[in-house]
């Protein structure tokens, strides 16, 4: 008599930014309890964790972002007014340099990537070709990214269309899909008094500065300081001024946080709606702004107390995955 065959477990890590590091606590915890996916599907910084784990490389991706200073953040960060505030080209270089870049097809683990085209807003599935193209592809978050040419398309973030990329994990052969959710809390709290500038690069990104966190004797990003001085001067002429009685309006960079997350919870929310995952890990990093990839640790361990919340439902899952 033949035995049982084992039904294929997917993983949908979904968009998020500086959210995004919770995916590795996820992945480990759900290691731990026994379940190992066998695709793995992601969006925007989504795509970057798959894309190494896949890889068979998350250990030492993990390593270099538990390593991540603020200063190393803005290391990263190329300034550049076309198609957007970041070029991507030194993570680009980073990676290519760091690891090696195999063709998507060639993965351990099958993975792909969601981008979204800029001419036609249709959601583009990345399955083949350069491994670490189709994630820079994935991340291109319009207005701080510049935009990726992908098989003669231009694209940008696949958080446009595909926030959690539950269908795209199902069309990969998936039976059983885990999505991860990291907006779930989200929405309305980077307009809080309370929180920190959701863009630490451009509070600290002048080397002149005296005592700033972000100096470095030799860095490879700051050195715009002045540009932005001036960006943010000429600015605030166009700002009116506020009686006392008048609520303060909140910074650019925290209304392009809300903004991003309001378009991707409503996304997100009506696609598991009509593509329901089998089962939801929602990370709880509402705090994290937009651009806080220094603060990796928490995120990681937020990630695993996902899982932890949703441990009563993963052994019924391992029972249908059999």
């Amino acid at each position: 008599m033949s035995s049982p065959r084992t039904r294929r477990v997917g993983l949908a890590l979904g968009s998020g930014s500086a959210r995004g590091w919770a995916h590795v606590g996820v992945i480990r915890a759900l290691e731990e309890a026994g379940i190992r996916p066998d695709v793995v599907c992601g969006t925007s910084v989504g795509a970057l964790v798959g894309a190494a784990y896949a890889a068979g490389e998350l250990g030492r991706f993990e390593r270099w972002v538990l390593g991540l200073g603020l200063k190393e953040v803005v290391a990263y960060m190329d300034v550049g007014l076309g198609g957007g505030l970041l070029k991507g080209e030194r993570l680009t270089e980073f990676f290519r340099d760091k690891f090696v870049d195999r063709p998507l097809e060639e993965l351990a683990t099958p993975f792909a990537a969601v981008a979204t085209s800029l001419r036609t807003g249709e959601e583009v599935w990345l399955r083949q070709g350069s491994t670490i193209e189709a994630v820079r592809a994935s991340l291109a978050l319009p207005g701080l990214f510049s935009p990726v040419l992908w098989e003669g398309e231009l694209v940008v973030d696949g958080g446009l269309v595909n926030p959690v990329p539950v269908s795209l994990t199902r069309a990969m052969g998936a039976e059983i899909v885990i999505a991860v959710d990291l907006s779930s809390d989200i929405l309305g709290r980077h307009l809080s008094a309370d929180l920190d500038p959701d863009l630490p690069d451009l509070e600290v990104a002048d080397p002149e500065t005296p005592n700033s966190e972000a100096a470095d004797p030799d860095p490879p990003a700051v050195g715009h300081g002045d540009w932005v001085g001036k960006l943010r001067g000429k600015l605030a002429a166009l700002v009116p001024s506020h009686s006392s009685d008048t609520p303060e309006m909140p910074s650019v960079s925290k209304v392009l946080a809300s903004s991003i997350n309001i378009m991707q919870v409503r996304i997100a929310r009506s696609r598991m709606a009509k593509e329901p995952p089998d089962l939801v890990v929602a990370p709880r990093l509402a705090h994290l702004g937009l651009l806080d990839f220094h603060r990796a640790k928490e995120a990681i361990e937020e990630g695993e107390r996902a899982v932890e919340r949703v441990l009563h439902e993963l052994p019924p899952l391992r029972d249908r995955a059999s």
